[in-house]
């Protein structure tokens, strides 16, 4: 007697990229009505074999079976005519364009046969009666928040009915409700028989939803095990072998700047967003020499387009921003740049790093005169290189060498980029903007380690994270905002994530 074949068989999938084995003999598996979790360091190689099995890469070796029967490689055509969605890390919307087209463009693409729009339309409604994920179809997509546009995204997936449900990170940007949300619609599709690939890094997280997880570590595949059976520390064990799992991403940094400079003044300062309103209303704070101040927040309570109008990204449009007692509010990007500002966008792949370019230009960009790079605006690569080399190993950066595309990196290894790009020029002040987005929990203490002997060499450090456990963790004091209204102001070392909570919805902490 034969038992029924898996929903799903990746049997010694091989991929290699120039100098890098992004995945070695990999065997998977998915059953029908499963969460099968796939977790490891950055670089490990989960997102190359999901996009291998989407059809976005071609293995070098190996196959891979759907019901039993051979799948055709390297086309998302036939990956999406064998019921397979994906729900990639960075979103693959158009911002111009409103739901509803994004929705009918992702229909037709792909598929033998397209939906059309009052098709889509009856789809829309009944998956967001089911998982209550209301949308607005007529706004464009680039109006939304992260949570909203995931959304989009996920109901992309749904209308095409997925037999195979494949998300990367889905819960690196979300709030912790719209995180148990997620959780809740991803249950219910596998109890409704579909197979869900959950990439991730949060090991709590994972285990709560996951019935299986595999573990990968520098391409290969170290276990497969059920999820009952082992525990955060396990996991991080398998993970990465020498760093406890359950270690905090860092206690607050010791030294006091109570007493410190002022570094940058923030004064009264409004944004607007969408034409008609104001996204950022009358925001003061400041930032001392030698600290870093936390900014939480629901997401969508304008700290992201502060931030970025800090950066010189978005104009401000009434208020003052003073650094080391400067106006600089109307200078630009590379003019606060040179008095000592650096910033790490909250998009990496739009706003942090030019994906075609190799990693030793993404990390000369922005140089000055007397850095020696590009004297007279003409390139010294000699130079160049050795400053790339200089920082990958200063910045533990994992890459076949500086002459390699940036956007072949894992997302892991894109972040350490930015943020020794940024580093390297011992900035004044640090504007860091989701910094440990997608990352796991070695690679986010190795970033906050760097931040923290920023501040120490005398940095301001203003940071943005819808994570609490990191902001109490990171930072000496928390500014909360919602609604575009600085609404309270605490320093971390009295007051808990749950008041925290309190205050971001609204109420006062106790």
């Amino acid at each position: 007697m034969t038992s029924d074949p898996p929903l799903l068989e990746i049997d010694g999938v091989s991929k290699a990229f120039p100098g890098v084995l992004a995945n070695d003999a990999i065997a998977f598996d998915l059953n029908a009505g499963e969460i099968h979790a796939l977790i490891g360091e950055n670089g490990a190689g989960k997102t190359t074999l999901m996009g291998i099995l989407f059809g976005l890469h071609r293995p070098d070796a190996g196959r891979i079976l759907v019901d039993g029967a051979p799948m055709a490689s390297g086309d998302p055509h036939q990956a999406i005519l064998h019921g397979i969605g994906f729900v990639q890390q960075h979103y693959s919307l158009i911002p111009t364009l409103s739901v509803m087209e994004n929705l009918v463009l992702g229909s037709r693409y792909g598929a033998l046969a397209s939906v059309g729009r009052r098709e889509i339309v009856a789809r829309v409604e009944a998956i967001a009666a089911r998982y209550g994920l209301s949308l607005d179809m007529d706004a464009t997509v680039e109006s939304l928040s992260v949570g909203e546009q995931q959304h989009v995204e996920l109901i992309k997936s749904l209308v095409a009915r997925p037999r195979i449900l494949i998300l990367d990170e889905p819960g690196a940007l979300l709030s912790a409700e719209e995180a148990a949300r997620l959780w809740s619609i991803l249950r219910d599709l596998a109890d409704s028989g579909v197979g869900v690939i959950l990439i991730g890094h949060e090991l709590e997280e994972v285990l709560a939803v996951a019935d299986r997880v595999t573990v990968l570590r520098q391409g290969r595949v170290v276990a497969t095990v059920a999820a009952a059976d082992v525990d955060v520390a396990a996991l991080g064990a398998l993970m990465v072998g020498d760093i406890a799992a359950t270690e905090h991403p860092g206690d607050a940094p010791a030294a006091d700047p109570a007493a410190a400079e002022t570094a940058l003044v923030v004064r009264d300062v409004s944004v607007r967003g969408e034409p008609g309103t104001v996204a950022v209303r009358d925001v003061s704070l400041a930032v001392r020499r030698g600290e870093v101040l936390g900014i939480a927040g629901l997401a969508g309570s304008g700290q992201v387009t502060l931030i970025e109008a800090l950066a010189g990204v978005r104009p401000i449009d009434s208020g003052h921003l003073l650094m080391h007692g400067e106006d600089i509010r109307d200078l630009g990007i590379r003019e606060r740049q040179a008095r000592g500002l650096a910033f790490v966008p909250a998009d990496r792949g739009r706003d942090g790093l030019i994906g075609p370019l190799s990693l030793a230009d993404n990390l000369a960009l922005g140089a000055r005169a007397s850095d020696g790079l590009a004297p007279g605006g003409l390139l010294r690569r000699r130079a160049i290189d050795r400053h790339a080399r200089a920082l990958i190993e200063r910045f533990g950066i994992r890459a076949a060498g500086p002459g390699v595309p940036v956007a072949t990196l894992s997302g892991g290894n894109q972040q350490k980029a930015i943020l020794a790009r940024e580093l390297s020029r011992d900035p004044e002040v640090i504007l860091a903007c989701y910094p440990t987005r997608g990352l796991d929990f070695a690679a986010t203490k190795a970033i906050h380690d760097d931040l923290r002997r920023a501040a120490e060499r005398g940095a301001a450090v203003l940071v943005v994270s819808i994570d609490l456990g990191e902001l109490l963790g990171l930072a000496h004091r928390l500014v909360v905002m919602q609604g575009g209204r600085v609404t309270g102001e605490v320093e971390t070392a009295r007051i808990s994530a749950a008041e925290v909570g309190v205050m971001m919805g609204g109420g006062a902490a106790a």
